[in-house]
């Protein structure tokens, strides 16, 4: 290690200890902007960088877009100068720390999308100085730091561990979860050499409970997919317990509530009508690409997102039977009510949900669909179901659940009036458990 790279990690250091290094934070949605307001609130000044004016507008009159981020963080963030938003990328040269928190998806044929990481890596390139850290939070496939996004930086001419240093941190955001907040996650941080690492260890420790080092930016990039595959791979699990179970005329939510009553060797996971979010049905296909670059098959990864991905016809196919039960023999021309949008319990997060895949499966039948969610008034646009109308969410009462031929339950929000449902709606299809132990000749579970 030469002197120059020891002193300028060295100035870095005390400038993260005394808190006067500024953090820029690259991506201002569910992974960004509470890490912005965590570093704030540990007493660090932040820069928010973000390609969308609304949200810079809506920060810089201290309002929150996020539902479970409250409006008095933001307004405190910014009323006592924590925070700037803004969305001017020539500023990013500003900022001592740069967090990246931008979109990883997957293109159509499944593999990864480094599109919005690309970019993101060729605007501070034009603005890199000696003694920045450069972190990556978006969850990416093992080598992308050390090599994508370093040789992209390396292109200013500096280089990484001796005139910048290069980490990676995953996000471990749980959106709507009251009991893990940023600052009470451990933060795993690995770097592109031992000194970026600790600087980037230095960083996080400032204002997290605990941090979790690791040996390089691979490992760490390797432990952000190990924990979405685990859950990838259960769902499926359950999901196919489901199917199997439903089969053998066995309640699958009761043979589950028996299971985890075992104080060992048993973690529950629940079905549902598919999966979704920003994780789940991404993350498992980026180290599926990445094994078959070294030629190994990630059968099991792919197996259970062959489970996961057919739900949403399986739920169709169980409303189109209880139908036909029922005198119905088509789906064509019936009203079908879907109870939540979102792609979990009582957030406002529409991502990669399965109600949008049930909802297209629905229209593609002849059905016509309308929604209820709380959390969601509109629906979005969405990039994997361009074809779908616009839809708003309608008021659940009895004169809606009457009009219908049948209710699906998507999503278990907390305030959405189940008894209601029940009481009114000539079929009520449960993918959630919610009327798990009860009976009621109106009722099909899926």
């Amino acid at each position: 290690m030469s002197t120059l790279e020891s002193e300028t990690a060295a100035r870095l250091r005390a400038a993260i200890d005394d808190r006067t290094a500024r953090v820029g934070v690259i991506g201002l949605g569910y992974v960004g902007l509470p890490l912005a307001l965590t570093f704030v609130e540990g007493g660090f000044r932040v820069i928010g960088f973000d390609v969308d004016e609304a949200k810079v507008e809506v920060l810089g009159r201290g309002e929150s877009y996020i539902r479970h981020i409250s409006a008095d963080r933001c307004r405190l963030a910014v009323e006592r100068g924590g925070l700037e938003a803004t969305s001017d990328f020539g500023r990013l040269g500003d900022a001592d720390a740069l967090l990246i928190c931008v979109p990883t998806p997957l293109t159509e044929n499944r593999e990864p999308e480094m599109r919005f990481v690309v970019q993101t890596a060729e605007q501070i390139r034009d603005r890199l100085r000696p003694g920045q850290l450069v972190v990556l939070e978006s969850t990416t496939y093992p080598g992308t730091t050390r090599e994508l996004l370093r040789g992209i930086l390396e292109q200013s001419g500096l280089v990484c561990g001796r005139d910048f240093f290069l980490a990676y941190s995953p996000e471990r955001e749980d959106p709507g979860n009251a009991a893990h907040s940023t600052a009470t996650i451990p933060k795993v941080v690995g770097g592109v050499g031992a000194e970026a690492r600790d600087l980037a260890d230095a960083l996080y420790r400032a204002v997290v409970v605990t941090t979790v080092p690791v040996s390089d930016a691979d490992v760490a990039e390797a432990v952000k997919l190990t924990e979405n595959i685990f859950r990838a791979v259960n769902i499926a699990l359950v999901n196919e317990l489901k199917l199997v179970y439903d089969r053998l005329g066995i309640d699958v939510w009761e043979v589950l509530a028996a299971a985890e009553t075992k104080p060992f060797g048993f973690h529950r996971f629940d079905p549902g009508p598919g999966w979704g979010g920003h994780c789940i049905p991404i993350d498992p296909f980026y180290l599926a690409w990445k094994a078959r670059q070294v030629d190994q098959t990630p059968r099991f990864i792919e197996l259970a997102g062959e489970v996961n991905r057919q739900m949403p016809a399986w739920v169709v196919e169980k409303l189109r039977g209880a139908l036909a039960e029922r005198g119905v023999d088509s789906l064509s021309g019936r009203r079908v009510l879907l109870l939540g949008l979102a792609y979990k319990r009582d957030v406002a997060d529409p991502r990669e949900s399965p109600a949008f895949e049930v909802a297209s499966l629905l229209l593609e039948a002849g059905a016509e669909v309308a929604y209820h969610d709380p959390h969601i008034p509109v629906a979005p646009p969405m990039r994997t179901w361009r074809d779908l109308p616009p839809l708003r969410s309608q008021p659940l009462t009895a004169e809606l659940l009457r009009s219908q031929d049948a209710v699906v339950i998507v999503t278990d929000h907390r305030d959405v009036e189940y008894e209601l449902v029940l009481a009114n709606a000539p079929l009520v299809v449960d993918t959630r458990g919610v009327y798990s132990g009860r009976e009621a000749p109106n009722l099909v579970r899926a």
